[in-house]
């Protein structure tokens, strides 16, 4: 097998003294972490290096210490994520601005929130899903950056998207289609979905 797919694809080895992800595209998911700030008011980020860190109920995502959303989550040991719609991009952009000269972030004004209900936090008004989560630990020094793991307390789904034994999931994804952000810099919207051919005996 391996000597076929030399034969079918030419390969370049990349130089790994610097990051490789810059090179090819990439899909992960594309979510917005809600913080507080010291003041109280909120504060939303969007974040790529995002997902579910075990089967069980925790939650993970990668950031800069330098970041406000670090500070705050250090301070508050709680956050909250919200996965988007494919609708609200402008929404998720003006989450990814840069904070003005007095810290401050005036583009969060524009999204629609609501409060949190389990933790002291907002949720964006719109996003498939919304998870609430308690700061379990910090994975530190990943090359300047850090892991943040958080327990996930409360869960909230739109109907639209909640699974069911009456609904195949390829009905339910082609219903209430997905983001998905290809790194680096591109977003795509997934509506089509396949089972995938599990072999006899698979165990996660």
């Amino acid at each position: 097998m391996t000597e076929q797919m030399h034969r079918t694809h030419r390969y370049v080895s990349l130089p790994t003294d610097s990051p490789v992800w810059e090179r090819f595209p990439m899909v992960a998911p594309l979510v917005l972490v809600g913080t507080l700030e010291p003041d109280g008011s909120p504060d939303v980020a969007p974040k790529h290096l995002a997902m579910p860190v075990s089967w069980e109920n925790w939650f993970g995502f990668v950031c800069h210490p330098d970041h406000g959303t670090y500070r705050n989550i250090i301070a508050t040991e709680v956050f909250t994520v919200g996965y988007p719609s494919p609708e609200m991009i402008l929404q998720t952009s003006l989450a990814a601005a840069p904070r003005a000269s007095d810290g401050s972030k005036p583009t969060v004004e524009v999204l629609s929130l609501t409060t949190a209900r389990e933790v002291e936090g907002v949720l964006v008004e719109g996003c498939r899903l919304h998870l609430e989560c308690r700061l379990d630990r910090i994975v530190d020094d990943l090359g300047g950056n850090v892991l943040i793991i958080g327990r996930v307390v409360a869960a909230h789904v739109s109907e639209q998207l909640l699974r069911s034994v009456d609904v195949d999931d390829h009905d339910l994804v082609h219903g209430s289609p997905l983001l998905a952000y290809v790194h680096p810099g591109r977003v795509a919207t997934v509506d089509e979905t396949v089972s995938f051919p599990y072999h006899v005996g698979f165990r996660r």
